[in-house]
């Protein structure tokens, strides 16, 4: 193709390039579906603990009734939870923060708060959690969770203060000092989802991997006579017996080059890690 620039013919860039240049990297991203499908950053706090209370025992025909306070509740932990009904991450793309509930402030009678309301996060199977990259370097994997049902702690709520009750002693018998709650921990992480599979079919765009999904499983994806029309990853589920499955992956096409950003690039070559066997169709 010629390239025209101040009325003079520019270089003649051909379909394999310049000989001798070097080809350079496609200065293109993922499509913004994809990179929601299996990525995702998100924001969790811990709740607060309660703060503890100064009370006294005030009742007729109990003279010198003495310190009486409770203390505060235990701030709301942090879990994270497997939803097996789940197979991206596209739900934290509205929904990123996710803070659990304070704890309740103690009272008079020596009444303890309520401990703050736990918060869950559900994600797919096969997740890999990490705190967030910092100056660039990317940051220490925390979690991964495969199996439905799986459940974690991720962050303890913060502790409860004490109230002046607790502080009654020999040599103080009427204190006047409490406690007020730790504060609940934060942390920005970052969700990357691997799917899990046995087998991968990789290949070329519109060679049939989906078409082969639909023929040897129930699994419907999109299939059209045009290249790149698995954009996300379909699962199937092929059974061999009454006893016996197998879960088959099918990915979207891969073009030569695609380490330097052409087709769709090779981002999505992740979800192969955890599989089995890789099946190649051309």
């Amino acid at each position: 193709m010629l390239g025209f620039e101040g009325g003079e013919a520019g270089d003649v860039v051909g379909g394999d390039g310049i000989e001798g240049e070097e080809v350079k990297e496609k200065e293109k991203g993922v499509p913004a579906v994809m990179r929601c499908f299996d990525r995702a950053k998100i924001f969790v706090k811990a709740g607060d603990g309660g703060n503890g209370v100064v009370a006294f025992w005030r009742e007729k025909y109990v003279p010198f009734g003495g310190p009486f306070g409770g203390d505060g509740g235990r701030g709301g932990n942090v879990y994270v939870e497997v939803d097996g009904s789940m197979n991206s991450l596209l739900p934290f793309q509205q929904n990123i923060h996710f803070r659990a509930g304070r704890g309740s402030h103690g009272q008079g009678k020596k009444q303890n708060g309520a401990k703050g309301e736990d918060v869950v996060v559900k994600v797919a199977p096969g997740t890999v959690i990490r705190e967030a990259a910092m100056d660039g370097e990317q940051g220490e994997v925390l979690l991964e969770l495969l199996y439905p049902g799986q459940r974690a702690l991720l962050l303890l709520g913060g502790r409860g203060g004490r109230g002046n009750a607790s502080f009654k002693s020999g040599t103080n018998k009427v204190p006047k000092v409490a406690e007020i709650g730790e504060e609940g921990p934060e942390l920005w992480l970052e969700l990357e989802l691997k799917l899990v599979a046995d087998v991968g079919i990789i290949g070329a765009p519109n060679a049939g991997k989906s078409t082969l999904l639909s023929v040897i499983s129930a699994a419907q994806p999109a299939i059209a006579n045009y290249p790149f029309t698995t954009l996300l990853p379909n699962l199937g589920v092929v059974s061999f017996d009454y006893d016996s499955t197998m879960v088959v992956a099918d990915l979207p096409g891969l073009l030569e080059g695609a380490h330097r950003g052409f087709g769709l690039g090779h981002e999505f070559l992740r979800h192969t890690e955890r599989c089995s066997a890789l099946f190649v169709l051309s």
